[in-house]
Formats: structure tokens, C-alpha cells, sequence
């Protein structure tokens, strides 16, 4: 009796989510990898619950629809015809799974000689573009995302969107792809850094994973 109850239980659960189309990636470090800028309680925190919740969110809201067939960056480029709980969610997911990406325990990564021109002539420096992007977030009311992103030109952009945009979305006034994206929702620093935003967003340069980032830019340009 005790194995069927069990077979029951997983068939309801197969049924459930049979329809999932998106799934986390897993990570590519230990929650403890990034001490000394992103707390193990933090990380853990932030990937199995809040991100979880929105992948898990975003197939239930396109269970029986035809966004089922679509991919991420589709659905992004419509949210303003979708539902708000498909926008929220479907943006939570790609940001988080973009953000995991721009992390790495791996010490002083650097910018791909390609990247860092861009930056220069963009920002004048990196150091300059740093400043710019945590100011972006810094400034960020409430919750939010700082993104570097490449205009449909080619160009660099720094930009900040509220709660869970981002540039790919045809509801925000500057478009483009993003090739480095910092969470600035209170569940991405405030079990280490409380209400010190800025500081949280200082540490964050040291473990950034320029070489994702570089490969991003890459990517973005190939597809101008």
C-alpha cells in the first residue's frame, strides 16, 4: 500500500510539472565560493528559493499556452502583451540565470582585449564604467537590476530596470542585449550587508567573471 500511495504521489508530481519548459541551470561553484563578497546563507538562499520561484512560477504561467513553444528571449521581446505574472517571471528567470554567469571564485579575471576597447571608448575606463554601473544600482529605488548591455548598434550601455526588466524587454526605453547584469533586490545582499547597498556592490567587482562577460560581448556583436 505504502509503494503504491508513493507511485500515486509521483505520477501527480510527473503530471504537475510535465509541462515545464525552463529549468535552472546548476551552478558552477559551491554557495561558499564566492565568501568575502557573496555570503554560502545568501547564495543558497537566493538560488533555491528566489530563483527557483520563478522558473517554477513562469511554467505555470504558460501551462496550455503557446508561449510554451517560445523561448526566453521571445517572450521577453512581447511582455507588454503578456500577463504580469508571465513578465515578472520570465524576466526573474533570465536575470538570475544570466546573473549566476557573472559570478566566479576564479581571482582576477579581465575584460578580452576586444571588451576592454569597448569600454574604454565607451566609459574611458573600466574603473570609470564600474562606477557608472554601481551607481546604477546604487540609485536603483527599491528593487532592481544594473546591466552593461550592447545597443543595437554594437554600442555600450549602462542602464538600471525596476524589479525583474531587463533590456531584452520591448517595455523599456533602452533596448539591447545584456552582457553583465548585478542584482539589487534586498534578497542578493541584506544577510551580509543589511542596508549597505553600495558596499555590497564594491565586493561584487571581485568576483566578477569578466571572461563570461567578454564571451557575452562576443555573442551580442555576432548577432548585429
Amino acid at each position: 500500500m505504502k509503494i503504491m500511495k508513493i507511485a500515486a504521489l509521483g505520477a501527480v508530481f510527473a503530471a504537475q510539472f510535465a509541462f515545464a519548459q525552463f529549468k535552472q541551470t546548476p551552478l558552477a561553484y559551491a554557495y561558499n565560493a564566492l565568501e568575502g563578497s557573496i555570503d554560502a546563507q545568501t547564495m543558497e538562499i537566493h538560488y533555491t528559493k528566489h530563483a527557483a520561484g520563478y522558473v517554477t512560477n513562469l511554467n505555470k504561467a504558460i501551462a496550455g499556452t503557446p508561449l510554451e513553444k517560445e523561448s526566453l528571449n521571445q517572450i521577453l521581446g512581447k511582455v507588454s502583451t503578456l500577463s504580469p505574472a508571465v513578465r515578472n517571471n520570465a524576466g526573474g528567470h533570465y536575470n538570475h540565470e544570466l546573473f549566476w554567469t557573472m559570478l566566479t571564485p576564479e581571482k582576477n579575471t579581465q575584460p578580452s582585449a576586444k571588451l576592454l576597447k569597448a569600454i574604454n571608448e565607451s566609459f574611458g575606463s573600466v574603473d570609470a564604467m564600474k562606477e557608472k554601473i554601481s551607481k546604477a544600482g546604487a540609485d536603483r529605488f527599491g528593487s532592481g537590476w544594473a546591466w552593461l548591455a550592447v545597443d543595437k548598434n554594437g554600442k555600450l550601455f549602462i542602464s538600471s530596470t525596476p524589479n525583474q526588466d531587463n533590456p531584452l524587454m520591448d517595455v523599456v526605453e533602452e533596448k539591447g542585449t545584456p552582457i553583465l547584469g548585478i542584482d539589487v533586490w534586498e534578497h542578493a545582499y541584506y544577510l551580509k550587508y543589511q542596508n549597505k547597498r553600495a558596499d555590497y556592490l564594491g565586493a561584487i567587482w571581485k568576483v566578477l567573471n569578466w571572461k563570461e562577460v567578454s564571451k557575452r560581448y562576443e555573442e551580442a556583436l555576432s548577432r548585429k
